[in-house]
């Protein structure tokens, strides 16, 4: 099942994507919002749902972040193999990490499919990185690694636009992460039941059309499960909240000469079984 959130005529909701169209649960089920949705434990109602005629054409519609309002959104750094050799041979001095290296974004940094990723009026060193997005059902604190699948609403596309410049003017990312406008999440959530094994994932970005990466989650350091019980020690996860799980190597400042996004370009982040997370980028006004 596919969750998609969206605003339609002033008012925001989330609904169930059919081959037809929307089911709008904000009206059937009277919630909120995504989050609301699974708050209330309501995501076998929204299958039942799913059956009846669509409400909407999602041409209709303003897509929006799959989950517009986390309480909590976090990142992992540097959690593919292949990804920490290229930083290191980029001259950054890292070492293999013995705990998923977490660091927060803004949920105002985040972005819908199809709307613009931003490039700041202070840099021109966008880089781009495809991860897989973690988007948590039943939230609980200190949640155990073999139970941690069990808390897991679905899954989504990000794209963890990084400013490159400014997350290096000091020794933690936050600066360079959470520029508004930067992080692109879409273009649904795939519920959990339809991606038994988030560890077996074909992950690409392309940019202009060009494979800038290609990996699959296989590849992860930590794993879901791993990411998930070590997030919820600091903490109590809440329904709603979404984990960013690293990216995969071929980001554009460790290449040679370095890749950085410009305005015009055409990003998109594919994950298998999940689909494809498009954003044109522009300037900032």
């Amino acid at each position: 099942m596919k969750l998609i959130s969206f605003d339609h005529e002033g008012r925001s909701s989330v609904g169930v994507l059919t081959s037809g169209g929307i089911v709008d649960l904000g009206r059937r089920l009277g919630v909120a919002g995504l989050k609301d949705l699974l708050t209330q434990g309501l995501l076998p109602a929204a299958r039942q749902a799913a059956t009846e005629t669509p409400d909407l054409q999602l041409s209709a519609v303003r897509v929006t972040p799959v989950v517009p309002d986390p309480a909590h959104l976090y990142c992992v750094g540097v959690n593919y193999r292949d990804h920490l050799n290229e930083v290191r041979a980029a001259g950054v001095q890292r070492k293999e990490p013995e705990h998923a290296s977490l660091f927060i974004r803004f949920p105002e940094t985040l972005v819908a499919a199809d709307a613009p990723l931003l490039m700041p009026k202070v840099s021109d060193k966008l880089d781009y990185e495809a991860e897989l997005a973690v988007v948590i059902g039943k939230g609980g604190r200190y949640i155990a690694e073999q139970d941690a699948l069990s808390h897991v609403a679905g899954y989504t596309c990000f794209n963890d636009a990084s400013v490159r410049d400014w997350q290096h003017h000091s020794s933690q990312v936050t600066s360079g992460k959470n520029f508004m406008g930067t992080g692109g999440l879409g273009p649904w959530m795939v519920t959990a039941d339809e991606i038994p094994d988030p560890q077996n994932l074909k992950i690409e970005l392309r940019l202009n059309g060009t494979v800038m990466q290609s990996s699959n989650t296989r590849n992860m350091i930590f794993n879901v499960a791993a990411i998930v019980a070590y997030a919820s020690a600091l903490v109590p996860l809440k329904p709603g909240d979404v984990i960013a799980t690293g990216t995969p190597e071929g980001v554009g400042f460790s290449r040679t000469p370095p890749v950085f996004m410009k305005a015009g370009d055409v990003c998109e982040v594919e994950i298998e079984h999940i689909g494809v997370l498009r954003n044109r980028v522009e300037k900032a006004s």
